[in-house]
């Protein structure tokens, strides 16, 4: 099933994300070769593509995972949350209906 996983920035986060993004981003990767990911990427804090020193106020991801508590625990793993960049991390079941 698919699973909706948003982290929400703590602000302030933008330097601790961008040390923490390159092992966010291997994390996807790995999602995405294994055909289990349907889309990733941050929410910018301000209406652009890119927000500057304004950073982010979040991520979404839509993945596919055998169940709700194995959508929970990988999200629990994140090294965006090790490191401080989410203050809080929802996980939810989700329909994909389109595309």
């Amino acid at each position: 099933m698919w699973y909706v996983i948003f982290g929400h920035d703590r602000p302030d986060s933008l330097k601790a994300r961008l040390e923490a993004r390159p092992a966010h981003v291997q994390r996807l990767e790995a999602l995405r070769d294994q055909g289990r990911l349907l889309v990733a990427g941050p929410c910018p804090a301000i209406d652009a593509e890119d927000p500057g020193s304004n950073g982010f106020s979040g991520s979404l991801i839509v993945a596919e995972f055998a169940s709700l508590a194995l959508a929970r625990a990988w999200a629990d793993a994140d090294p965006y949350l090790a490191a401080g960049v989410y203050e809080q991390v929802d996980v939810r079941p989700f329909k994909r209906v389109l595309p």
